[in-house]
């Protein structure tokens, strides 16, 4: 009887899910995590946290994807994997916003951090665009799970699709919005900066070509690499959380949601660079202090 009811139920999928992507995606991701998980520990980053969590919230995310294609039917591990995959690049936003602070804080002298240099007091960076950041996080996993736990065949299924579907479009607008604002002030900081190069060398002793000591610590001194990463980032995620809200916006018959390959190539492809390239770029080369506290001699 089990048996027989399993088989009547739809398919939770609006298309013919690829188990073979799926599977690349979750090795690809699960790599990811491995090294960045690494890399977190032999830097003692320890604000990096929030990467590594990211990270293993998209592998998880994958691999849940691969077992909820095998029962297209089990809804509590499509509800995961959804979620995950969805909430996984706002914690990664965070992460640029911490980066972004910290290297300002690194380069910048404290009395040129004022809100004309980037237009947010360096300081108010980090807790203000998170605090944005949680509030999207918060509305999109909202609407996440409303939307991937309605079942079609109940009789109040539009309302809740369309009430999950306005709440996750709240989430991602805010998170457009105002990672759309840190991306403009990131980016223009590029040429904002080149000022401080000069200063910088003055302020930290260098050791060879390629580092400067910092309180006794080699750090290496090509920080615009680490900026560049970040700037690559906001504009990937930005791409992303427009395809979310495309999605949203269309709803559960538009041609996103119908579609596979869109979720593979504007999302999973466009969301691994932006932990990938932290790999290698990790801020804890270039960065000093990435306790989740600056020491007061930094600020």
């Amino acid at each position: 009887m089990a048996m027989e009811t399993r088989a009547t139920r739809k398919s939770l999928y609006r298309y013919d899910p690829s188990i073979a992507v799926a599977i690349v995606a979750a090795v690809l991701y699960g790599i990811a995590f491995i090294l960045t998980f690494i890399r977190w520990i032999r830097y003692k980053s320890w604000v990096w946290v929030v990467m590594v969590v990211a990270s293993a919230m998209e592998a998880v995310g994958y691999i849940g994807r691969c077992v909820s294609i095998q029962d297209l039917t089990d809804r509590p591990v499509y509800i995961l994997q959804f979620s995950l995959v969805i909430l996984a690049p706002v914690l990664m936003a965070a992460c640029c916003y911490i980066v972004f602070s910290r290297i300002l804080f690194l380069i910048v002298p404290r009395e040129e951090r004022t809100f004309r240099l980037c237009w947010v007091p360096p300081r108010w960076i980090t807790p203000l665009f998170v605090g944005f950041d949680v509030i999207a996080l918060f509305l999109q996993l909202v609407g996440a799970v409303i939307i991937s736990s309605v079942n079609i065949d109940d009789a109040d299924a539009e309302s809740k699709l369309n009430r999950g579907k306005h709440i996750a479009q709240a989430g991602v607008v805010i998170q457009l919005s105002a990672f759309g604002l840190f991306s403009v002030a990131a980016v223009r900081f590029n040429f904002t900066s080149k000022r401080f190069s000069k200063n910088i060398h003055e302020r930290y002793e260098s050791f060879g070509e390629k580092d400067y000591v910092i309180d006794g610590v080699l750090k290496n001194k090509h920080w615009p690499a680490l900026l560049r990463v970040v700037n690559l980032t906001t504009i990937l995620i930005l791409i992303r959380s427009i395809y979310r809200l495309v999605e949203f916006t269309e709803g559960v018959t538009g041609y996103v949601n119908t579609h596979e390959w869109t979720l593979y190539v504007f999302d999973a492809l466009v969301i691994y660079p932006c932990v990938a390239l932290f790999i290698y770029w990790h801020p804890g080369r270039y960065l000093p202090y990435l306790g989740f506290r600056l020491p007061k001699h930094a600020r």
